[in-house]
């Protein structure tokens, strides 16, 4: 069975960090981009970066350079979200989604499987 799965979200303070993951089972997520994604209640599903083995990672979103940066572990098939200095805009439910191939995409349609999603709230 195909799957992506994260986890790592929850209530942060601004300024502080937190990593999600995304755990992939049925399929081997390295021959796969793999994007994130963020939603806000009544806004559309906005991509914040990728990451891909021929392009590293590709940002989408200006606001989160400099402070978001996705990794893999192949070993464990798993993928992360590394925020830091998070701000109270950037929460949202945040989506993992994975592509077939090398490129890096922030259009979702493109996008073959995604996670159940992950609520990310910056708040004091």
């Amino acid at each position: 069975q195909v799957q992506l799965v994260e986890s790592g979200g929850g209530l942060v303070q601004p300024g502080g960090s937190q990593r999600l993951s995304c755990a992939a089972s049925g399929f081997t997520l390295r021959y796969y981009a793999i994007g994130w994604f963020r939603q806000d209640p009544g806004k559309a599903r906005e991509g914040v970066l990728c990451i891909s083995n021929r392009d590293g990672n590709t940002y989408y979103r200006d606001s989160v350079k400099g402070r978001f940066t996705i990794s893999r572990d192949n070993a464990k098939n798993t993928v992360y979200l590394q925020m830091n200095s998070l701000k109270p805009e950037d929460t949202a439910v945040y989506f993992c989604a994975a592509r077939p191939g090398y490129d890096c995409s922030d259009y979702a349609p493109q996008y073959d499987y995604w996670g159940q999603g992950t609520q990310v709230t910056v708040s004091s």
